[in-house]
């Protein structure tokens, strides 16, 4: 299955891929690559920034999703978001002991 992958405007490290029929690096000039998602969804993404496209299989891995949950979301709803990693950087964790009045 081919996908384009694009970037959120709105949130870092947020992602989303749109299941194409096309072997294209690009979308079609003047066509919303959001088009697909609820409306919502779209406010919340905002801009799309066309990151690469992708040949996806079963046997192939993603760093930050599960390439079978990737596809059936294509598959079933034509996209799937990419969420940030939760959990990596804490604004609200304590500083370790070593690091105060530093």
């Amino acid at each position: 299955m081919h996908c384009n992958i694009y970037r959120s405007s709105k949130k870092d490290e947020m992602y989303v891929y749109i299941a194409t029929n096309e072997q294209t690096d690009e979308s079609i000039e003047g066509v919303d690559p959001l088009e697909i998602l609820p409306e919502a969804m779209r406010q919340a993404f905002g801009r799309a920034t066309f990151v690469m496209h992708l040949e996806l299989t079963e046997a192939r891995r993603l760093a930050r999703a599960n390439t079978l949950h990737v596809l059936d979301s294509l598959q079933t709803r034509g996209f799937f978001i990419q969420m940030p990693p939760e959990g990596l950087i804490n604004p609200n964790a304590v500083e370790p002991e070593g690091l105060r009045g530093a």
